[in-house]
């Protein structure tokens, strides 16, 4: 049984729906943008200044720091505002998981918990028509901008994933489970990743 449940997932593929759904299934805490928002205050960040920050740490020095168990914080000083905030996100991580019984969207969550094998490490993804179907629906992207979020949105989560792993973004091979959400849909998507949990 995994008590552990992290997720990746391309733009608009229904990922972070998934991760809700199946947190409320198995009556685990779920955490996405919310990791962000902690790790912001607690280094008095502005809000306005999160959304450029997020998504873009500089790698290098900062990928050697990830791998610490404490990510290197006392090192931090001298880096750039958005590595510290990349450092600060996987400091609550591993405090979260610590606690168990999670289920956590993004923020490289799997690559930071890799060493615990109660870690059940997930991508979701689906086909380009879907996501454009699904932006548009749910994220409120207009049709004319949609294949444009679609791309800008997954290089912007990729190069930030690669920058502070030694993975690739979504090469399967680095996840337990891999999923087609807009072929499976959503629901049977919690499924059987509930199943995978419970064994």
């Amino acid at each position: 049984m995994y008590n552990i449940v992290t997720i990746e997932r391309r733009y608009a593929s229904g990922g972070n729906e998934i991760g809700k759904k199946l947190a409320k299934e198995l009556g685990y805490r779920f955490y996405d943008r919310n990791i962000l928002m902690e790790a912001a205050k607690n280094l008095d960040i502005p809000f306005v200044k999160i959304e450029g920050l997020e998504e873009s740490s500089s790698g290098g020095i900062l990928l050697n720091l990830s791998k610490t168990p404490l990510g290197g914080l006392s090192r931090t000083k001298e880096l750039p505002l958005a590595d510290k905030l990349f450092l600060e996100e996987k400091r609550i991580i591993e405090e979260i998981a610590e606690a168990g019984n999670c289920v956590i969207v993004g923020r490289a969550s799997g690559y930071i918990l890799r060493e615990m094998e109660n870690n059940l490490k997930v991508f979701i993804h689906a086909e380009d028509e879907k996501r454009i179907q699904r932006a548009i629906e749910k994220e409120g992207i207009k049709q004319s901008e949609a294949e444009n979020a679609l791309k800008k949105n997954d290089k912007r989560r990729g190069g930030f994933y690669n920058s502070v792993t030694n993975w690739v973004w979504s090469d399967p091979k680095y996840y337990e489970i891999y999923l087609n959400a807009g072929r499976l849909g959503i629901d049977l998507c919690v499924k059987l990743l509930a199943q995978a949990v419970r064994g």
